[in-house]
C-alpha cells in the first residue's frame, strides 16, 4: 500500500501560545506542521521546504507578514503556494492590503481552532491555481482579457497582477456577464463549496479587484441586496 504524503502547512507566528494552538490542531488533523517564529526564518523555510499552504501573522518582528507576502507572491518558484493570512486587524483596510498583495484567505484573532481548520481544508482542496485550472479558459470582455490557464488578465495588454481568487472570480463574472450572482454562490465557486461564508468575504475580494481594475472597474456591478455581476456591455 503506497502512503499518502501528509500536507505540508508552514506556519510563521510569533506568539508562543497561538503558534502551539496552530500546531497542535493541523497535526491532529494529519498535516505536517513546520513552525517559524518570525518572518525571514519563514520566507527562508518557504523557499528550501516548498510547503503545501503558508499560514502568516502579518504583525511580526523584523520583516513583517505584508513583506514576506509580497516577497512570496513575486518569486516565480513560490507564488503559487496558498497563503492564508492570520492577523488581529479587522479593519477592512487591513484585509484589502493583505490580499491585495496575494494572500489567498483571511483569519482574524481571536479564531476558533475549528475555523481555521475549516479555511485551511478549503484552500488545500482548491490547491495551486496551475492544477485546477484546467486548459486555456480565455474570456475577452472589451479591453479585459482573462485567460484562467495561463493565470493572466489583461486591460489594453497592461498585465494585472491578480491573486487566484481574484483571478477565478474576475474570470468567472465575465464568463457570464449580465447575470447576478449572490455572494454565497460566488464564494462556493471560486473559494469553494465547504467555504465560510460571509457577505464581508466576498465584498473584500471585489473591492480589491475593482481597485486592481482602475477606470475599468464599474465592470464589477453590485446588485443591492444581491450580490454582483459582469456588465453585459464593457468599453
Amino acid at each position: 500500500m503506497i502512503a499518502v504524503a501528509k500536507p505540508k502547512v508552514l506556519v510563521i507566528e510569533d506568539e508562543p501560545d497561538i503558534l502551539e494552538v496552530i500546531q497542535y490542531n493541523l497535526e491532529r488533523e494529519g498535516h505536517k506542521v513546520i513552525a517559524c517564529r518570525n518572518g525571514e526564518q519563514g520566507l527562508s523555510r518557504i523557499r528550501t521546504d516548498n510547503p503545501d499552504l503558508v499560514i502568516l501573522d502579518l504583525m511580526l518582528p523584523g520583516m513583517d507578514g505584508v513583506e514576506v507576502c509580497r516577497q512570496v507572491k513575486s518569486d516565480p518558484v513560490t507564488r503559487s503556494i496558498p497563503l492564508i493570512m492570520v492577523t488581529a486587524k479587522g479593519e477592512e483596510s487591513d484585509i484589502v492590503l493583505g490580499l491585495g498583495i496575494g494572500a489567498d484567505d483571511y483569519i482574524t484573532k481571536p479564531f476558533s481552532p475549528r475555523e481555521l481548520v475549516a479555511r485551511v481544508k478549503v484552500v488545500l482542496r482548491r490547491g495551486p491555481l496551475r492544477e485546477q485550472s484546467g486548459g486555456g479558459e480565455r474570456v475577452v470582455r472589451g479591453a479585459l482579457s482573462i485567460d484562467l490557464g495561463r493565470h493572466e488578465a489583461r486591460i489594453d495588454e497592461k498585465m494585472l497582477s491578480l491573486t487566484p481568487t481574484e483571478m477565478r472570480l474576475l474570470h468567472f463574472l465575465a464568463s457570464h456577464p449580465g447575470r447576478v450572482f449572490p455572494r454565497a454562490h460566488l464564494l462556493s465557486r471560486v473559494i469553494g463549496e465547504d467555504a465560510i461564508v460571509t457577505d464581508r468575504n466576498i465584498d473584500v475580494h471585489v473591492r480589491a479587484l475593482r481597485q486592481k481594475l482602475g477606470e475599468h472597474a464599474n465592470c464589477l456591478e453590485t446588485v443591492r441586496g444581491v450580490g454582483y455581476r459582469f456588465a453585459e456591455a464593457t468599453k
